[in-house]
């Protein structure tokens, strides 16, 4: 039972959320006036030019915080520095005097922390609110939907000379050369013609993967960065989708590879033949040009070298070229961005995201920028380059390793042994708090965070009966942007990334397949509806073995969630729970947890594998 003091970096706790460097902030301390000790004196630990400096906080005067358990604490931090960390010191009244406890990101210790896991206030531009305030939705456009009808559809396109064939119900090849080369035509106008597919899941934000000529079919290899790719058709088919996205008042971004090219792109083909030409230094060639750096020894992805100065200026006009009329997207996932100009003794990876955002700030101010980091991401996120990352170290992983069949077992996000390995409850929040205290909350709320994506197997394969809908709900109420993979709201599978791309089976669905696709589209709403999902602050409540127990909170209403992997019984203190002996309003659930709610204390109850959720009233400060 996490019955503790709280502080996150929510509108509730930092009131200010734009902050300017220079600017004084205050900064509040929630604690529970019983179950964890009395609270004689709190300072706020924050670092000047590098040095710790301390701040007196004092009791904010409240009836309402004091009548329902908690007492709230405010302190005044100057932010000298663009990122000002910062934490908590308390002084605790013990039977043996008094001691001290910090409060960090990752939680409460009686022990001295290292700065890496301190609260951040950030004085940089945020990401655009419309970002954490939606769900995306992620498509490979090869095996989404073939546009239907008319002269430009995908019927009347051909076979490249590198594809192999494939009909729609061709099984997809998980492995071996021709997985990179099944050709099944889905394109950009298929994705169109059923927008408003996506749209009814809730989903704002379409993520397409490349869109440019290659030569495979994930296009990972670029050929150019100049024009779509004609068997995707081409630019106008990308016009007409933005356009419609937008009359639907969705948003599209694309996603661009700033560590390589393939070696077919014209800039590589031009360095290859010609050590003197212009791009010739925008790759890493040995001195005799005979050998050159790739992604992972890949051939096919040449490496690029961002210290061309050659290099930066095409780049940079290739990110405008895609955000401005007539293209109009409305941001970029950069791929593999942890790699991108890192190469051996070479380390210009900040300056390679601090270049794109700024290009995106000038060209489109209130575009978006992900990134790629799908290990410990955190180091390269601090508010001031990438918006947010697509990573699997605080989320996904550790979900999958608690909701885990036994006999599970499938790639685990590239790792040499097969996975998941089960896990309790208890070490997913310790794997979740870890990774996640590492982003500042401007970051974190930004962060996508997915079941899967086209890179890792599907979580219905690696999941319990059930656990699909219980991973959904946590997905959609826990701090981040919700990242839906096309074919999630069908329960597709698929045994490793390449096993994930299957053509949807929009022929082929059945009554479970709906069911499903209902639940998706109930939580996207939810989402979009309830301002606790994407804004509020987030506390653990209870964890343990097979069950998690959360809470959203917000001034305008507060959301509870309960998830359980297994049968269960526990009772939570009314001091961590908003109780109420009239009842309280159930806002979704799958299986049959049930809450019964007294003055003092709440009792949850499941037979088995489920979640729930429940509106909470409001927290006032």
């Amino acid at each position: 039972m996490f019955l503790l003091p709280h502080h996150d970096g929510s509108e509730l706790y930092l009131p200010d959320q734009t902050p300017s460097l220079g600017d004084t902030v205050r900064v509040r301390l929630r604690v529970p006036l019983t179950g964890y000790g009395r609270v004689l004196r709190v300072y706020v630990r924050s670092l000047r030019d590098g040095e710790p400096h301390y701040d007196d906080a004092s009791r904010v005067p409240h009836d309402v915080a004091a009548s329902s358990g908690w007492e709230w604490w405010e302190a005044c931090v100057s932010l000298v520095n663009p990122v000002t960390r910062y934490r908590f010191l308390l002084e605790i009244s013990g039977n043996a005097g008094s001691e001290w406890h910090w409060l960090n990101a990752e939680g409460l210790f009686g022990r001295d922390t290292p700065d890496v896991h301190d609260f951040r206030a950030v004085c940089h531009e945020p990401a655009p609110v419309w970002a954490r305030r939606g769900v995306i939705y992620q498509v490979f456009p090869d095996r989404f939907a073939r546009s239907a009808s008319g002269a430009a559809s995908a019927a009347q396109r051909a076979t490249p000379e590198w594809a192999v064939e494939c009909t729609w119900d061709t099984p997809v090849s998980f492995e071996g050369p021709d997985a990179p080369r099944q050709f099944y035509g889905g394109d950009l106008d298929g994705i169109t013609e059923r927008l408003d597919h996506i749209r009814s899941l809730g989903a704002t934000v379409v993520y397409l993967t490349p869109f440019f000529p290659a030569r495979s079919n994930h296009r990972y290899d670029a050929a150019t960065f100049s024009c779509v790719d004609p068997l995707l058709g081409g630019d106008e088919a990308l016009i007409r989708l933005v356009d419609a996205a937008h009359a639907r008042g969705m948003r599209v971004i694309g996603d661009l590879t700033t560590n390589h090219t393939g070696d077919a792109h014209e800039w590589f083909q031009s360095a290859l033949a010609d050590p003197s030409s212009s791009s010739a230094d925008f790759y890493y060639f040995s001195a005799d040009h005979a050998i050159y750096a790739s992604w992972y020894g890949v051939p096919s992805l040449p490496k690029l070298n961002w210290t061309s100065a050659g290099l930066r200026e095409r780049f940079t006009a290739v990110i405008a070229q895609w955000l401005q009329p007539p293209f109009n997207l409305d941001g970029w996932r950069i791929d593999v961005a942890n790699m991108s100009g890192r190469h051996g003794a070479v380390d210009v990876n900040r300056a390679v995201a601090l270049q794109v955002r700024e290009t995106m700030r000038r060209v489109k101010p209130d575009s978006l920028l992900l990134a790629e980091s799908t290990n410990d991401a955190a180091a390269d996120f601090d508010g001031d380059t990438w918006h947010g990352a697509m990573t699997y170290s605080n989320f996904t992983r550790p979900l999958w390793q608690w909701l885990a069949r036994d006999d599970a077992r499938v790639n685990f996000f590239g790792t040499p042994l097969a996975g998941p390995n089960r896990i309790p409850a208890e070490q997913f929040v310790e794997l979740h708090s870890v990774f996640a205290a590492a982003f500042p909350w401007q970051v974190r709320t930004q962060n996508m965070i997915a079941l899967n994506t086209h890179d890792t197997a599907r979580a219905a394969t690696v999941m319990i009966p059930g656990g699909l809908l219980i991973g959904l709900g946590i997905m959609f109420t826990m701090p981040g942007i919700p990242t839906l993979f096309a074919g999630d709201e069908f329960g597709l599978e698929g045994v490793n990334g390449e096993d994930s791309r299957a053509p949807l089976p929009w022929d082929r669905l059945e009554d479970r397949h709906h069911e499903l696709r209902d639940a998706v589209a109930h939580l996207g709403r939810l989402r979009l509806k309830v301002a606790a999902l994407p804004d509020g602050g987030f506390r653990w409540l209870y964890a343990e073995g097979h069950v998690l127990i959360y809470v959203r909170e917000h001034a305008s209403g507060s959301v509870l969630v309960v998830a359980a992997r297994a049968g269960f019984e526990v009772e939570l203190s009314g001091h961590l729970v908003c109780c109420s002996t009239d009842g309280v309003p159930e806002l979704w659930g799958s299986g049959d947890v049930t809450a019964d709610w007294s003055a003092d204390a709440v009792r949850f109850r499941s037979g088995g594998p489920g979640v729930r959720l429940w509106a909470l009233p409001g927290v006032s400060v």
